[in-house]
């Protein structure tokens, strides 16, 4: 299985190539039914153009996004209506997040590139009393169950590529000019980890390369 599954991903990087679709988009509508029908702030850690971001002022009266490329961020303020509740910010999120608390926290596809331990505690540093943090996050194979989901996840990502481009091309998603890098903690280190700054922290394996991980502030 191991030796295939490069194989597979290769042809798999080819095909998603001429069919392009955002997997990270693909958790926007699951993140907003963790989160409560209104609510007063929210913050995007890792924001990129900014669509999460602006999908979160359905809901909230402000929403503030936060990246570390100056590029993408451009790109969010270009995309997003002038009297859109929502601003952007070029920052680095473990040091430079404007003042809160937050009643919702989200952070998609990016606390990989930070210290984990170290970001998801400073996220609860500013989440207010109540509120929810919702990470959707990239963890590197290391069991034999990661590689098998893996497999599972190719002929859904393939499903997946021929009904959103149907009759049209998605849209690609937006490319980020900063450096990025790949996951290094393994699921169970993740797990172990956010339940030690996150007490009472769900955490689950999600098809697509990614886990998502919902807290509540007490």
């Amino acid at each position: 299985m191991t030796t295939l599954l490069p194989r597979s991903f290769r042809a798999l990087e080819q095909f998603h190539a001429a069919h392009p679709w955002d997997h990270n988009a693909h958790y926007h509508r699951w993140i907003l039914r963790q989160l409560p029908s209104r609510f007063d702030s929210a913050l995007d850690v890792g924001s990129g153009s900014g669509d999460l971001a602006r999908l979160l002022t359905s809901r909230a009266r402000a929403v503030h996004g936060i990246d570390v490329d100056p590029t993408i961020v451009a790109r969010a303020r270009e995309l997003t209506a002038p009297a859109a509740p929502v601003t952007f910010t070029v920052g680095d999120a473990l040091n430079e997040i404007p003042p809160g608390p937050y009643d919702v926290i989200t952070c998609v596809a990016t606390i990989h590139h930070m210290p984990f331990s170290d970001a998801l505690t400073r996220f609860r540093k500013h989440l207010a009393p109540g509120g929810t943090l919702v990470v959707v996050g990239l963890a590197r194979q290391q069991s034999r169950s990661d590689f098998l989901l893996d497999a599972v996840a190719i002929p859904s990502n393939v499903a997946m590529a021929w009904i959103k481009n149907k009759g049209h091309k998605a849209p690609r998603p937006a490319s980020m000019t900063a450096p990025t890098q790949p996951a290094t903690m393994a699921f169970p280190d993740i797990v172990r980890d956010a339940h030690h700054a996150l007490p009472g922290a769900r955490l689950r394996r999600r098809l697509f390369w990614r886990y998502t991980l919902v807290w509540h502030q007490h």
